[in-house]
């Protein structure tokens, strides 16, 4: 039994030191094996996380990419876009692959006792790809981006409750609220509150492409890819690639044959039906993470027949999400209860009932409507993700046993988020897992949110936003967000299929911690920063 167990150990560690397994299940078969907890953390360090080496170039093919796309960071959508931004730039806060709250540009953080004014203190090496030091004018800047009546920024909605940004010195900021957020070092990771220099009236210089991120970039178009090569003044740890090239390849089957021969090194996605493949592959490994990242179907509650609660209703209830996640996602993902809150996130509301595939029940709400026969159009595009229209088809196929015809539209992959998302009255989405259940109800629920993608209202709802801001009981925030989540549930114009694992590749010679961050795909796309050639 012992020589059983130490060729196991054996065999796992040759695993971990060709980075074929995640620390994850790593730690799951030692544990099984019968070793403590202890000795398979060593094992693991020994194995795996030996200390990160420099030099190469890193090419990572990424899988959501328009030829639209800008610098501009109130427009920030894409991976594409979101990748680049954490390679490039940088932001006040971070988010750290165990899933807590690090600096970035800040080292350190407080807030007044009613959390309605916090401060931040810069780090004082800080410096933009042009030489200049970072200092509390660029940051203030940044964030004024995003604010005021004239932002058209899809981040204003997150900076509302701001009602002064000043500083003390050129290290200190002092950001003032109109009332209590304990979320605001959170916030301050969001994507598109990047750190960029400032010009003499305020505003900032974005069109440049200059930040203070890890990497700077050298070439590149959207839609086509960028090379990078390393800032070697950053402040941040990490930066181990000499050079890094995003190429943008949108299709699934392209960017995974690149993977498969070796012209790239990394993949933002991997195709969910050839994931079992590929995990066989010893040259590869495929990373599964679970998160907060939903996969949405928006309906437009200001467009009939959306605008009819019952119809919105049954069309939740037409929907099948167990076969869902089975048939697309293989299982790698979590069924959705139609409010933007998971697990990986904060006072998520245990117990609440699940709605469940229900024709029959959908069938009399639609009568009940006057909505009989509903005939609409779904568009999908699988620059959402790989299986997307193949989930919209299915979802058709369940609907109408409830008498509802569903006609699932191809979109083209290249302008899908600016094209159709917040355009047409009924798509499939995918959102980013945010850190926060404010964080998104804030962005994509709120009445007045540029991102209200089913332009509902709710004016309790709103109510209830506002006051989770400003309670700092934790129990009664959890109370208020679990009345939000009944109301999201039950009339809101969301349907959340699922939530789903970023599921994604490598080459064994690539190398990471084995812990990853749920933020994003990629490592929270920090993998040009955080990743390594062994």
């Amino acid at each position: 039994m012992r020589k059983k167990t130490d060729k196991l150990l054996e065999s796992l560690s040759q695993e971990a030191r060709l980075g074929r397994i995640s620390r994850r299940n790593f730690m799951h078969y030692a544990l099984a094996a019968g070793v403590t907890a202890t000795t398979a953390t060593g094992l693991w360090t020994s194995s795996a996380a030996a200390q990160p080496k420099s030099g190469g170039s890193f090419r990572v093919a990424i899988h959501d990419n328009n030829s639209s796309d800008t610098h501009n960071p109130g427009t920030y959508l894409s991976i594409q876009q979101i990748f680049l931004a954490h390679t490039h730039r940088a932001f006040l806060t971070l988010i750290n692959t165990d899933q807590t709250l690090g600096g970035d540009v800040a080292s350190e953080w407080s807030g007044s006792e009613d959390a309605s004014e916090w401060t931040f203190r810069l780090r004082d090496n800080v410096t933009f790809h042009d030489g200049r030091k970072v200092v509390a004018d660029d940051v203030i800047a940044s964030l004024n981006f995003h604010r005021g009546e004239a932002s058209t920024s899809a981040a204003k909605a997150l900076l509302s409750d701001i009602t002064d940004i000043s500083k003390t010195d050129d290290h200190t900021v002092v950001v003032t609220l109109s009332g209590p957020n304990a979320d605001l070092p959170w916030l301050m990771t969001d994507y598109h509150l990047v750190i960029q220099p400032a010009n003499d009236d305020g505003t900032i210089d974005w069109q440049s492409g200059i930040g203070c991120g890890p990497y700077k970039i050298v070439d590149g178009d959207f839609g086509i890819g960028f090379k990078l090569v390393r800032h070697d003044v950053w402040h941040g740890e990490g930066a181990y690639f000499d050079e890094v090239e995003m190429i943008a390849i949108g299709d699934p089957n392209a960017r995974q044959t690149a993977l498969v021969t070796g012209d790239v090194d990394a993949v933002s996605s991997i195709d969910l039906k050839t994931m079992a493949l590929m995990q066989r592959n010893p040259q590869m490994v495929v990373e599964n993470v679970p998160s907060a990242s939903a996969i949405t179907m928006p309906m437009h509650c200001n467009t009939a027949p959306f605008d009819n609660v019952d119809v919105r209703m049954a069309l939740k209830l037409a929907m099948n999400r167990e076969e869902i996640v089975e048939k697309i996602m293989f299982n790698a993902g979590m069924v959705g209860n139609d409010f933007h809150h998971s697990p990986a996130q904060p006072y998520y509301p245990e117990g609440l009932d699940q709605l469940s595939y229900d024709p029959d029940k959908a069938r009399a709400l639609l009568k009940k409507a006057g909505a009989e026969g509903l005939a609409i159009d779904l568009s999908s595009s699988e620059s959402i993700f790989s299986g997307a229209v193949d989930m919209c088809v299915l979802y058709s196929e369940q609907a109408k046993a409830a008498g509802i015809d569903i006609n699932v539209v191809r979109e083209p992959n290249d302008g899908y988020y600016s094209d159709v998302w917040l355009k047409k009255p009924f798509c499939a989405v995918a959102w980013g897992a945010r850190p926060t259940p404010d964080n998104i109800y804030t962005l994509a629920y709120k009445a007045d949110a540029a991102w209200n993608e089913s332009y509902w209202v709710n004016d309790r709802f709103n109510e209830l936003l506002l006051q989770g801001k400003a309670e700092l009981d934790d129990a009664k925030r959890a109370e208020i967000y679990r009345e939000m989540a009944v109301i999201a549930r039950d009339d809101g114009g969301t349907i959340i299929p699922f939530f789903r694992n970023f599921v994604y590749g490598r080459r064994t010679n690539v190398q990471n911690t084995g812990q990853l961050s749920a933020a994003w795909e990629l490592d929270g796309c920090r993998a040009a920063s955080r990743w390594w050639f062994a």
